[in-house]
């Protein structure tokens, strides 16, 4: 567009994503591409008006707000301008910064952008502004409608093992006072790091665990032990780094009846979830533990009063809870969790159990449920996608209105991973257990019916 109009007022873009997948790097490398100046201004905890607009100048100390003092620093008109970490500004009785970040950011009004402390219109049209967020939720309603969302969600291990190979092991080993050839990292090596060292979207903690590794050879080579040229195998991984810290569990949790495992989207990533339902002697109550919030509280209910709706059709005995408790269960109970997409997952773990058939370790759901059966579709396919791809899941269950969004997952995991899209209920059975149950019917016309209770007395006249 700027070959075509140079002077068209671009959009602002607004680059979302977890911490470490290079949102503020792709910034520098838009200034570069386009030859301008780069100037970033860090968000995180501004929380007074003037931080902006700058103070009147009656009062002691007082200065130009951020903007114009980076458009100093930059010496030009038309830098690239960052606002990093726009998701963490604060607001308190000195004002609003958000509000105050309108007038900067609409392009309709910032070629008179008003500073307190210059008291003259300053043209901010020219400047490209671009925006970054770990998660868009904090960011007001009038401010998030000026910004053009980019999201980035994450990488795959095939993505990280580039990034590592082409730029994160050179950028360490010239760090370290070990350039040229005198540590070479096989591929496996860095693969081994990568699925079992770190858990992440981005790359920080890989090139952490790296620096680590290339500490430890900077050591051999310091007290002369070392070879001329130290290749680093997969085998010697452990003994610079210890033991794995992330072991793949899936096959062993899901061995019993009564766990399946779900995806779930964080602002750091996707991840797994499992949920486990286990049955006792009781009343018919349903517990819930794991530091569950309201919305998956609620999915866990509809998901027990689908099963006792539908008892006749799963083939089981219609007062299979009267004398006894359900537990559901989410490890990791020091984590807060919430969101609408944990129903599927939590109606397929107490289906296990109930049926004694136990879920496929290789699959993966994520989906919302209704009481009439029907699946729900969710938000943060990508995320949880790639979280499935890391966790080795072969299979993902998601609802059938979701089909749309897999457009954006990459085409190395869309690849070794089978997607198989589902809109009710009853289909879910053989896509995720080792074994069916005896069904009776179907599940529309397997509904128990309520007691029916006798019709009142007719009013007597006097």
């Amino acid at each position: 567009m700027r070959k075509l109009k140079t002077d068209k007022k671009g959009p602002i873009l607004c680059l979302v994503g977890p911490p470490g997948v290079g949102k503020t790097s792709l910034g520098k490398s838009i200034a570069r591409a386009l030859g301008r100046k780069f100037m970033r201004v860090s968000l995180g905890g501004v929380r007074d008006e003037a931080e902006i607009r700058g103070h009147r100048r009656t009062y002691v100390g007082s200065l130009p707000g951020r903007v114009v003092q980076g458009m100093k620093k930059a010496g030009s008109n038309n830098p690239v301008f960052m606002l990093d970490e726009i998701d963490k500004l604060g607001h308190d009785f000195r004002g609003d910064p958000a509000a105050a970040l309108l007038e900067v950011l609409d392009p309709e009004q910032n070629h008179a952008f008003s500073d307190h402390y210059l008291e003259v219109p300053f043209d901010l049209s020219k400047v490209m502004f671009i925006a970054t967020a770990n998660i868009l939720d904090p960011v007001p309603p009038a401010l998030r409608d000026r910004l053009e969302v980019l999201e980035i969600p994450g990488y795959t291990s095939e993505e990280k093992l580039n990034i590592a190979k082409q730029f994160l092991i050179k950028k360490q080993l010239d760090e370290h006072g070990l350039g040229g050839d005198r540590v070479v990292f096989e591929d496996a090596a860095v693969g081994e790091v990568i699925d079992s060292y770190t858990r992440e979207a981005g790359v920080r903690n890989l090139e952490r665990e790296l620096a680590n590794v290339i500490r430890a050879v900077a050591v051999l080579v310091a007290e002369e032990k070392a070879t001329e040229k130290e290749t680093i195998t997969k085998a010697r991984v452990p003994d610079f780094l210890g033991p794995q810290k992330y072991l793949p569990e899936v096959a062993e949790r899901t061995a019993e009846a009564g766990v399946a495992t779900g995806l779930a989207w964080t602002p750091v990533g996707g991840d797994i979830l499992f949920i486990e339902a286990t049955r006792m002697n009781g009343k018919g109550n349903l517990v819930l533990t794991g530091q569950l919030g309201d919305v998956m509280k609620e999915s866990a209910q509809a998901a027990l009063s689908f099963i006792r709706a539908r008892a006749r059709w799963l083939g089981l005995d219609e007062s299979f809870l009267e004398r006894s408790d359900i537990h559901v269960h989410i490890p990791a109970g020091a984590i807060p969790k919430d969101g609408p997409s944990a129903g599927v997952t939590m109606f397929i773990s107490m289906v296990s159990l109930l049926t004694n058939k136990p879920v496929r370790s290789d699959v993966a759901m994520t989906g919302e449920i209704t009481l009439r059966g029907l699946i729900l579709p969710v938000g943060g396919i990508k995320e949880k996608f790639l979280a499935a791809h890391r966790a080795g899941i072969k299979r993902v269950v998601m609802p059938e209105r979701n089909r749309k969004d897999i457009i954006d997952i990459p085409e190395q995991p869309r690849k070794e991973i089978e997607i198989i899209f589902v809109k009710r209920m009853d289909e879910l059975l053989p896509l995720v257990l080792t074994e069916m149950p005896k069904l009776q019917g179907t599940m529309s016309s397997a509904v128990t019916p309520a007691p029916s209770t006798p019709a009142p007395p007719a009013p007597t006249s006097a």
